[in-house]
């Protein structure tokens, strides 16, 4: 394959990962407000999975150091089909949402709201 299609099929990789992670991120608060805490601790343990998996990278998805192996380009998203807003910030747009979907998990779960 050609660099460019290699490139091409990392990052169509990179954004189907970051939907599944994004959703869950986004279900979480979803499951516990319908009160399926066992969902929402699924999908918790699979975002804090990804969160290790980031910190053991240097605080990088492992998928963006195989994508620059096939180009020089180095913008915030070179690696993924995000807008370049939404990948410069998204460690602090979904952090965000996921410790505030945690706390409303837990808030929900022991029954304070």
């Amino acid at each position: 394959m050609s660099p460019q299609t290699t490139l091409r099929a990392i990052r169509i990789g990179h954004t189907i990962a970051w939907a599944l992670f994004a959703g869950c991120i986004l279900f979480i608060p979803v499951c516990a407000w319908r009160g399926e805490f066992s969902t929402a601790l699924v999908l918790i343990a699979i975002v804090f999975v990804e969160v290790l998996i980031i910190l053991a990278n240097h605080w990088r998805c492992p998928l963006t150091g195989i994508a620059a192996r096939y180009t020089d380009e180095r913008q915030d998203n070179f690696d993924i089909y995000l807008p370049l807003w939404l990948a410069r910030y998204n460690k602090q747009i979904f952090g965000s949402l996921f410790l505030a979907g945690l706390l409303y998990t837990l808030v929900r779960w022991r029954g304070w709201l």
